[in-house]
C-alpha cells in the first residue's frame, strides 16, 4: 500500500469510525439537552388540587431512613451511607415500603402546600433507591437502562408508577414540581447524588417548613465553593 493512501477496506473503516463517533458525540449531545431540561407539565392533571383537603403525608419512615444514614462531613458536603443502607434489610424494606406508600396516595386530591413536600421527598427518596439499588457504582450517571454504552443516568427511566401512570424522576422534577410551582429553589431541595449537588436536606420536607427548608438549602449552597467561588476577584459560577 502506498503511504499516505487508503484501500477500499481501509477507507470503510475510516468512514465507519466516522459515523461511529458522530453517532456516540449526538447522544452525549443528546445526554445534555435532556439534563437540561426545559420545565413543561406532563399530562396526567398533576396540577389539580383540593384544598379543602386537611389530609397530611406521613414522612416518618424517610426521616427516619435519613437520621440513620445521612451523614455531616467537615467539607460542608452531606454524605449518604448507600452501603449501610444496602447491608441493612430493615432499612431497605423501610424505604421500599415509604415509596410504596407514596405511590398509593393521589397527590392531585392534596392542597397544594402538602403536594410541594410530597414530590420533593418522593424524589430524593426515589434517587436514594435508585443509587442504594446498583451501589456500589462510581457514579448515578453510570445507572442506566439504555442498550448504549453512554453515561445517561437513571432520570429518563421509570421507577415509579403514582394514580396509575409510570413517572421518572425527570417527570417528577423538570414535568411536576418546577412547572406547577416555578420556584428555582426546588434545584436546591431535590438531590442529584454527586458531591457537586445541593445536600440531601437532613430534615424532611413538610407543609410547614418547606418555605424554611428552601431557603436555607439555596443558601447554603450558594455560600459553598461548589456553588460559587471567589477567584482571582472575579466571581466563578460552578
Amino acid at each position: 500500500m502506498i503511504e499516505g493512501r487508503f484501500t477500499p477496506t481501509a477507507r470503510r473503516r475510516r468512514l465507519s469510525h466516522r459515523l461511529l463517533s458522530g453517532f456516540i458525540a449526538a447522544m452525549f449531545l443528546a445526554s445534555f439537552a435532556a439534563s437540561a431540561s426545559k420545565p413543561e407539565l406532563i399530562p396526567g392533571g398533576w396540577d389539580a388540587s383540593v384544598e379543602t383537603n386537611a389530609f397530611s403525608v406521613d414522612h416518618g419512615a424517610w426521616q427516619q431512613l435519613l437520621d440513620a444514614h445521612l451523614k455531616s462531613h467537615p467539607t460542608g458536603i452531606n454524605r449518604f451511607d448507600y452501603g449501610g443502607l444496602k447491608a441493612s434489610a430493615a432499612d431497605r424494606a423501610t424505604l421500599a415500603d415509604y415509596l410504596a406508600y407514596l405511590q398509593s396516595l393521589d397527590p392531585r386530591t392534596f392542597s397544594r402546600a402538602e403536594q410541594k413536600p410530597y414530590w420533593v421527598n418522593f424524589y430524593n427518596a426515589l434517587t436514594v433507591k435508585v443509587v442504594t439499588d446498583a451501589y456500589p457504582v462510581d457514579s448515578i450517571k453510570h445507572i442506566h437502562e439504555s442498550i448504549l454504552p453512554i453515561p445517561t443516568g437513571p432520570w429518563g427511566d421509570v421507577h415509579a408508577e403514582v394514580a396509575g401512570m409510570e413517572l421518572t424522576l425527570d417527570d417528577i422534577e423538570h414535568g411536576i414540581l418546577r412547572p406547577i410551582w416555578r420556584d428555582p429553589r426546588i434545584h436546591y431541595a431535590v438531590n442529584c447524588a454527586s458531591l457537586g449537588c445541593p445536600n440531601l436536606a437532613p430534615k424532611v420536607y413538610t407543609a410547614s417548613n418547606m418555605e424554611a427548608q428552601l431557603e436555607a438549602g439555596a443558601t447554603e449552597y450558594i455560600n459553598h465553593p461548589r456553588g460559587v467561588a471567589l477567584v482571582d476577584e472575579d466571581f466563578i459560577v460552578i
